[in-house]
Parts: structure tokens; sequence; C-alpha cells
């Protein structure tokens, strides 16, 4: 029962963090008039690699992203603390940061194209919002 608890809090966190985690990126080429979508279509061309298209390339970002955040969020649900989880899943979410922009974004064009800082931003907006759920979580008692 504790491991079927532990892996809807890491999907709800997941999800949570990948709906929150754009947001920096988004609003910053807003400011800066940049295509808001630019993230989401480099993010696609982690499946489709050749691919132009603005919906295949929304498409395949969905899958790409999606999966990666709940991934990522079954992990951090398991790893952080309990003690400060906001600020330890801000780190974990800059950890990943340098793993997916890094180590894969060197290797993926698109991605490697985009500012740094609003992504480095994004990432540590979705750590912060999987350690709020874990906190919110932990504060409901529903582990």
């Amino acid at each position: 029962m504790y491991r079927a608890r532990n892996t809807r809090a890491g999907l709800v966190a997941g999800t949570v963090g990948a709906i929150v985690g754009g947001i920096p990126s988004t609003g910053h080429a807003l400011v800066t008039g940049r295509d808001p979508l630019e993230a989401t279509f480099a993010a696609g061309t982690i499946l489709l690699p050749n691919e132009e298209r603005r919906g295949r390339l929304l498409m395949s970002a969905a899958v790409a992203h999606g999966a990666i955040s709940l991934v990522w969020g079954l992990v951090l649900v398991r790893v952080l603390p309990r003690r400060h989880p906001v600020l330890a899943g801000t780190a974990a979410g800059l950890a990943i940061a340098a793993l997916d922009l890094g180590i894969v974004g060197r290797r993926i064009e698109r991605v490697h194209r985009l500012p740094l800082g609003p992504q480095l931003a994004d990432h540590a907006a979705y750590g912060a919002a999987v350690g709020a759920v874990i906190a919110r979580r932990d504060k409901l008692g529903w582990q």
C-alpha cells in the first residue's frame, strides 16, 4: 500500500511540476519578444529530431516532457527529505538541469540554442513545485 501511495504522490508531483516548470521560460519569452513555444518545440525534437511541423513537435513535446516530468516526480518523491522539501526540490531541479541541459541538451541543437537562464529557472521551478506537493502530501498525511 505504501508503494502505491508513493507512486501516486510522485505522479501528482511530477504533473504539477510539469505544469509549473514552464512558467519562467514562457514569461521570459513573452517579455523578450521570443516565441513562447520555442522551448516546447525544442522538447519535441527529443523524440522527433528532424521534425519542423509545429503541430507534430507540440504533440511530441507533450509526450516527451510529460514522461520525463513523471519519471523525475517518481524519483524525487522517494529521495527528497521530509525537512525543507521545497528547498531540496529546487536544488534537485537544478541538478536535473545539469543532466538535461548539460548532457542531453548539448546533443539536441534546438534545446542547446535555448537561453540558459530561463531553462535553469524552469528546472528550479519544477523541483520547487514537486517539493511543494511533497510538503503538502506530508501535511495532509496521504504519503
